[in-house]
């Protein structure tokens, strides 16, 4: 395993250089084998160390590979982390990784920068390896601030579209304001502990005492850089815009791997927040208040990538809702089955786009369930699993986290179940709404739309698979399970929070939210399907409930208000004031002086030897005084 695992990110690299040097004389089908092979044969790799581990009493190795910095006490060392909570990281992403690069093969293939998207995706996987392997914090960040880079780089891929750019360019701002976040949080953690090590610093913030006001600041910080990275509220407004990228990158960065990074590293750094209640108070908190604002958000949308993409914002505001309640389990459990079933979807809604030339607008679309039975049967999979109706992935992991809520509060327990309402509601919505009733476009797109080719539809089926049976990784024991993934995980450090309900109560829990769904799948389909509606046109009337949430609560306005509008104020009077006339005024006075003066002094230089005798003698002169006077 220490002989191999330092390839596993290092093939996506090799990748990355192959295609990014050959994107212009390889062709695309070469491409396309170097893009996915690499990812392949990490993920072999991969599998290798994760049933190494299996069998093996110690379950956490360090492999260093080399010293990186050393300045006075601080060392760091490039080394990686190999343990159960990076093993079952690097099967997701190396995983789901290869199926997206497949996706992408057939998806992309008449893009003019086929080779310049693969070796993108190639050098993401790369940097989200990194990010899971550091066995430190700044291993970590490096991952962090790579796959924000590759994140502004694919999200902007059809950059001649302002507004993609612009999406870009807004998601690359928005990370930084949480990377700061982070980058403050490791110094400090540095300063406290001495270190950045994970095998330093754990052992040393376990025998401090819970609340203490450092660890508290810390993992504020920490989770500052998470609500960034991970698209919580007030940092969420990037991610639906990202979705100007092309649809596979919806899927690996947005839904699979880069949005659950801040999952990750409160996962991993759960001792620190287990000891700052207080932070778990605030992580619980914002979790559900991120969750519900985006399901409310997703009940109007009429894109079906926008859909989704807020469908993403809240799951990943019921992760936070765990890793508040102490459900670290349960949350990472989330993270895995969202993987499965929110790929899944968003490769499903690609194929919908693939087949519909580009179309993303349900108003457009309807009656495509005949016409893409595939694409069809594995997003009602999906659409399932994250409606949390058993006995598919979703519904395990979803309830885990909400039983953790109800002991924690069951105020939160009652927003959380508000929230699985709203998207089964939502997500079914979707559904009905592109693949029931009649097609809504002309006779003429109609007649074209027909199922993707293999390559698309062979991941979802893949994928459809996981979303079905994933929930079996954490079976519970109330229903006869093991809860292998608790037990693993704890090989980790990861906390564990025991469940202190009676099974009754855990019953009559997982059968309310059950319930809830079914409510909404059956309003949802007396709706849409029995009354046949269909969203109305952007421009016209709304109940004011519905105005708020078809202009996504008007928080891009309100930030603009606030934030942009007063900054581009203020750049302007630095502009105008300070640069133009303070600064500026400075260097050209000086410039002009400087001429003014030389055109003085220009006019001693007159050619007469007579009048620069004068002056060297009456300079001796002068010289001869002054050393009298005062030497």
């Amino acid at each position: 395993m220490e002989q191999l695992i330092w390839l596993v990110p290092l093939l996506p690299f090799l990748g990355f250089v192959i295609n990014g040097l050959g994107r212009n004389s390889l062709s695309k089908g070469l491409v396309g084998i170097i893009g996915s092979g690499v990812i392949f044969a990490s993920f072999i790799i991969s599998v290798v160390v994760f049933f190494s581990l299996q069998g093996d009493t110690q379950k956490s190795h360090e492999v260093f590979l080399f010293d990186w910095i050393s300045a006075g006490t601080l060392h760091i060392p490039l080394s990686f982390l190999v343990d159960p909570l990076s093993s079952i990281m690097l099967l997701i992403i190396t995983g789901i990784g290869f199926l997206i690069h497949l996706y992408s093969t057939s998806y992309m293939h008449d893009d003019a920068g086929f080779g310049k998207f693969f070796s993108y995706l190639n050098l993401f996987v790369f940097f989200m390896l990194l990010l899971v392997l550091g066995s430190n914090y700044i291993v970590m960040f490096i991952g962090w601030e790579g796959v924000g880079l590759c994140s502004y780089l694919l999200i902007g891929f059809w950059y001649t579209n302002n507004a993609y750019a612009s999406a870009a360019k807004k998601a690359f701002v928005m990370n930084r304001i949480g990377d700061l976040g982070f980058l403050l949080g490791v110094f400090l953690v540095f300063t406290t502990f001495g270190s950045v090590e994970f095998a330093k610093v754990f052992p040393q913030a376990a025998n401090m005492l819970p609340g203490n006001d450092t660890l508290v600041l810390i993992t504020i910080l920490l989770f500052i850089g998470a609500c960034g990275k991970s698209a919580q509220l007030p940092l969420f407004t990037w991610l639906p815009d990202a979705m100007a990228g092309p649809t596979p990158v919806s899927a690996l960065i947005h839904a699979a791997t880069m949005v659950t990074a801040g999952i990750y590293m409160i996962a991993r750094s759960s001792i620190l927040f287990d000891l700052a209640p207080l932070t778990q108070h605030i992580i619980a908190i914002v979790g559900a208040a991120t969750a519900l604002v985006a399901a409310i958000i997703a009940l109007t949308q009429t894109d079906i990538k926008k859909v989704l993409a807020y469908s993403t914002v809240s799951q990943l505001g019921y992760m936070f809702l765990g890793l508040g309640v102490g459900a670290y389990t349960g949350s990472f459990f989330h993270v895995l089955t969202h993987a499965f079933f929110k790929a899944l979807l968003f490769l499903g809604a690609g194929s919908v786009i693939h087949a519909m030339h580009h179309e993303q607008d349900m108003r457009h679309m309807g009656g495509l369930r005949k016409k893409l039975p595939v694409t069809f049967l594995t997003m009602l999979i999906g659409t399932i699993a994250i409606a949390g109706l058993p006995p598919f992935s979703g519904f395990f992991s979803k309830d885990e986290i909400l039983a953790h809520a109800f002991q924690a509060s069951p105020i939160l327990w009652g927003i959380g179940v508000l929230t699985a309402f709203l998207t089964a509601f939502y997500m079914f919505r979707m559904m009905f709404l592109t693949f029931s009733g009649k097609y809504r476009g002309t006779h003429h797109e109609e007649s074209h739309v027909h199922e993707s080719p293999t390559a698309m539809t062979f991941p979802l089926i893949i994928l459809a698979v996981l979303a079905a049976i994933g929930g079996a990784i954490n079976f519970p024991h109330i229903f006869g399970g093991n809860e292998w993934l608790a037990h693993w995980l704890e090989g980790a450090g990861v906390a564990q929070h025991e469940l202190d309900l009676s099974h009754s109560t855990e019953l009559a829990l997982m059968a309310t939210s059950v319930v809830a769904a079914i409510i909404a799948l059956v309003y949802a389909y007396g709706r849409y399907v029995k009354g046949a509606r269909v969203p109305v046109a952007d421009e016209a009337p709304r109940s004011a409930l519905a105005k708020l949430s078809y202009n996504k609560f008007y928080l891009d306005e309100i930030y603009d208000f606030l934030i942009t509008k007063p900054l581009d104020a203020l750049s302007k009077f630095f502009y105008r004031i300070i640069d133009n006339k303070f600064i500026d005024g400075i260097v050209n006075g000086l410039g002009w002086s400087t001429n003014e003066a030389s055109k003085g002094i220009r006019l001693l230089q007159s050619g007469n030897v007579g009048f620069y005798i004068f002056m060297m003698v009456f300079g001796i002169v002068a010289l001869l005084l002054y050393t009298f006077l005062y030497i």
